[in-house]
């Protein structure tokens, strides 16, 4: 796969270098002459250029990739880049990245972004996986199909502790995609028995997270009511 990053700083570098181990093509674009350390990642293209210019991106040959990653300091760079690599090259995936929470808002499709990483939403998101029990934390959006990537700590008190996997009535749509115990990674099957203090990561649709929560932590997360009427007399 070959990858083109925008921003050869310390992030780009060590996007690219994780992706070079992975067996992956990688270009490195910065128009900073201080950022073009080739010595740092060997392996890696190198190119003096604006990311933001449609001849510099054309120079970078973006028609041959499969992923560029806007990875530089600057949103609107970042914003810029992702655009142009999807509506003048046809890149298949772009990914920005989010350098302040205010801008968030404005990485979708709209500005050519397929996946946003924002790091204080990753920070925060890791904070609270670590510390929650039976609370559905959301780590990852995928832009397409609505859905989310999401944890839940399962609580000792969980009905379906010591129950297989394949017995919960997850919601609609809803994938149970992992299971970490004890610092080991188990692909579920119908058979697998679920243990208290079980990582569950699922892909859900946003509208069915409340549900999935209340389904596997109803004491922590008892199904809302209304008011009843009051009665007539």
């Amino acid at each position: 796969m070959r990858v083109a990053i925008a921003g050869a700083g310390a992030v780009g570098r060590s996007i690219a270098r994780e992706l070079i181990e992975n067996g992956h093509e990688v270009l490195l674009i910065d128009k900073s002459p201080a950022s073009i350390r080739p010595e740092r990642v060997p392996d890696a293209e190198w190119l003096l250029a604006d990311s933001c210019e449609l001849s510099s991106l054309e120079e970078a040959r973006l028609d041959k990739c499969d992923v560029v990653i806007a990875a530089t300091g600057d949103d609107k760079a970042n914003l810029v880049t992702s655009l142009l690599a999807k509506t003048e090259f046809g890149v298949p995936r772009t990914v920005g990245r989010v350098n302040h929470p205010n801008n968030e808002w404005l990485f979708t499709e709209a500005w050519g972004v397929d996946v946003n990483v924002s790091t204080p939403r990753i920070m925060s998101a890791l904070v609270e996986e670590a510390v929650t029990v039976g609370d559905l934390v959301r780590l990852f959006t995928f832009r397409q199909g609505n859905a989310n990537l999401v944890e839940m700590t399962l609580p000792a008190d969980s009905p379906y502790v010591g129950k297989a996997s394949g017995l919960i009535p997850l919601p609609e749509n809803c994938a149970l995609v992992t299971i970490l115990r004890d610092s080991q990674v188990y692909v579920p099957t119908p058979e697998q028995p679920l243990e208290s203090g079980d990582e569950l990561l699922f892909v859900v649709p946003s509208e069915a997270e409340d549900e999935l929560e209340r389904l596997l932590a109803p004491s922590s997360h008892p199904e809302r009511r209304t008011p009843e009427e009051p009665k007539r007399t």
